[in-house]
């Protein structure tokens, strides 16, 4: 359960979250829903018959709806209904193993391995600061996995798009790994900040215009370059990485071309569904954004785990805004946490869309000071002086709403459920959740916000006594929930975000607290890939040289932001001749 302040009641507790239950259920059905393709509702029934038929040992739904196929759907479709099954679906494995062959083509086969145009194997100029040969070695071998990542988009997707759930790109990407065959959203920020660090400006342009196409045919940019995923997006960094793959190329002809689809994304975000008003103490309204996903079905990635989930509930109206919570929590990048849960033992409790999270409009806010910046760049004032003011507006919500001044962080903050679709919503200080995860600290991250040294210092006093600091880094929570953005699972996106707000401050001690914890996370990734010859996805912070666990899904290697991450860090801080990489 989340923490209110003391002065809500238990009472109101209760009626709170009955008042929540009994009203969202009916709005549901008027929520909008993004279509889905036949294909798609195709693979969630091959996916359910594996699952019957080779039961959940080492079972991964999201390897079925990645598959492609060799014919048009009805020949497919007609074979697959032809094979005989049981009385629950299941079918013979020798007869679902002689389909597969015969009718479809492997989950990873739509992608081929290309290799990066800009790729150098050492640098000129790479990581100077880093001094102790051993680090040196490690950070090139780390370095060399771009090459392992790199992909484009197979010709036979390209001619047959409707024989593929994965979507046509027209420049090679860099793939998160293992499992995650295809771009996704907010990697794809820490992908390129390692990029840039290897000087791979290319392809890190390349990644750029390829979310900038999923804008200029969506609207949006997609969680993932997969036709399953349509329905929602994930925390907003395109226009953080315009901004990094300018600072270092100076291209303003790619500036030109993301402004106008910068602009359309900020429109998704701050309007429609994922806009939520607030009035303050003295009757003023104010504008911030929430995750909202277009979506009341299981996720088709993960259909029969969601279908399983949504059998605790009672009645269908029910299923469908437990399906929606899903698809928002998805969105939000957090895929689970008990940040998002009622009761944080039951994920049937998911509340997201009635939360409005400080990172997420920390990430909006950014991107209306980065709009502004490029506007500028280009000469386009108007726009410039229209994002400005719109920032303005967005840091005097989010000091009002999320800031804690006694405790020195921010925190998100719980609409009044007694509608999940007021006009306007009417402030109350005990509906900040005070329970503590890492993103209470992301808007440190933001220059409007870590050049108040005075907010920086208490920031980085309440990290410091927050119990997030562990052996090999910033933990996700202090909760051990199971859910791997929980404790004591780690993730390079939050440990940079962080670090970098630090660093940036102009407080000694902040930038002293940056290198403390860029230094254990450097020795648990370092720690981990000498035992385990691979970077991971997620670590324990509580042990150094552990990897993460939990979640729906094995533990992933590859890792596109780990690289990314331990890289820019790596650029920043460097590492010293006589000072040991090992777990101390």
């Amino acid at each position: 359960m989340f923490s209110f302040q003391s002065k809500t009641s238990v009472n109101f507790m209760i009626f709170f979250f009955l008042t929540a239950e009994m009203v969202v259920c009916s709005q549901s059905d008027h929520d909008p829903v993004v279509p889905t393709t036949p294909l798609v509702i195709f693979l969630e029934t091959v996916q359910q018959a594996a699952l019957k038929t080779f039961g959940p040992t080492n079972f991964d739904p999201k390897f079925y709806v990645d598959l492609s196929l060799k014919f048009d759907l009805p020949v497919v479709k007609q074979a697959f209904n032809d094979l005989p099954q049981t009385e629950n679906g299941s079918v013979l494995a020798s007869d679902f193993n002689g389909f597969m062959t015969k009718f479809m083509n492997g989950a990873q086969e739509d992608l081929e391995f290309v290799e990066p145009v800009d790729f150098v194997v050492d640098p000129d100029g790479f990581l100077t600061k880093v001094v102790h040969q051993g680090v040196r070695t490690w950070a090139l071998e780390v370095h060399s996995l771009w090459k392992n990542l790199s992909r484009k988009v197979s010709n036979r997707v390209l001619e047959n798009p409707e024989l593929h759930t994965l979507l046509p790109l027209k420049y090679p990407v860099i793939i998160p790994g293992s499992r995650f065959q295809e771009v996704y959203y907010w990697d794809s920020y820490w992908i390129i900040r390692g990029l840039l660090v290897s000087k791979m400006y290319e392809t890190a342009k390349g990644m750029v215009l390829n979310l900038i196409g999923l804008i200029d045919t969506y609207g949006y940019v997609l969680n993932g370059a997969r036709a399953y995923y349509t329905n929602r997006s994930q925390p907003p960094l395109l226009s953080s990485m315009v901004t990094e793959v300018y600072k270092r190329t100076n291209d303003t002809d790619l500036v030109k071309k993301a402004l106008p689809a910068l602009i359309k994304e900020h429109k998704f975000w701050s309007w429609g569904i994922h806009n939520v008003t607030i009035r303050d103490a003295q009757g003023s309204t104010h504008n911030l954004s929430r995750y909202y996903a277009m979506w009341d079905q299981p996720r088709p990635e993960s259909f029969t785990i969601d279908t399983e989930t949504a059998n605790k509930v009672k009645n269908d109206c029910e299923k469908k805004q437990l399906y929606r919570e899903l698809a928002s929590t998805a969105e939000t990048g957090w895929d689970f946490s008990t940040r998002w849960m009622k009761n944080g033992s039951d994920l049937t409790t998911l509340s997201t869309t009635t939360i409005v999270p400080v990172d997420l409009n920390a990430y909006i806010l950014k991107m209306e000071l980065d709009i502004s910046f490029l506007a500028n760049v280009i000469g386009e004032s108007s726009h410039a002086l229209h994002f400005a003011k719109a920032s303005e507006s967005r840091k005097k919500a989010m000091d009002i709403f999320f800031w804690n001044e006694e405790k020195g962080q921010w925190f998100d903050y719980w609409l009044n459920a007694s509608s999940s679709h007021k006009d306007v919503y009417t402030f109350d200080a005990s509906y900040q959740n005070q329970d503590i995860f890492a993103s209470n600290f992301i808007p440190l991250w933001l220059q409007l916000f870590n050049s108040d040294e005075t907010v920086v210092n208490k920031v980085a006093q309440s990290l410091e006594s927050s119990g997030l600091l562990r052996a090999a880094g910033i933990a996700t929570s202090l909760k051990n929930s199971s859910q791997q953005w929980d404790f004591p699972n780690g993730w390079a996106p939050i440990q940079h975000m962080i670090v970098e707000g630090l660093v940036r401050s102009g407080s000694k001690e902040a930038r002293s607290l940056a290198k403390d914890i860029a230094i254990r996370w450097i020795r648990t990734n370092y720690a981990a890939y000498k035992t385990s010859k691979a970077m991971h996805e997620k670590y324990d912070v509580s042990k150094c040289g552990e990897f993460g666990g939990g979640g729906e899904y094995v533990p992933q290697t590859g890792f596109g932001w780990s690289n990314g991450v331990v890289l820019a860090l790596l650029e920043e801080f460097g590492w010293a001749e006589d000072m040991s990489p090992y777990c101390q």
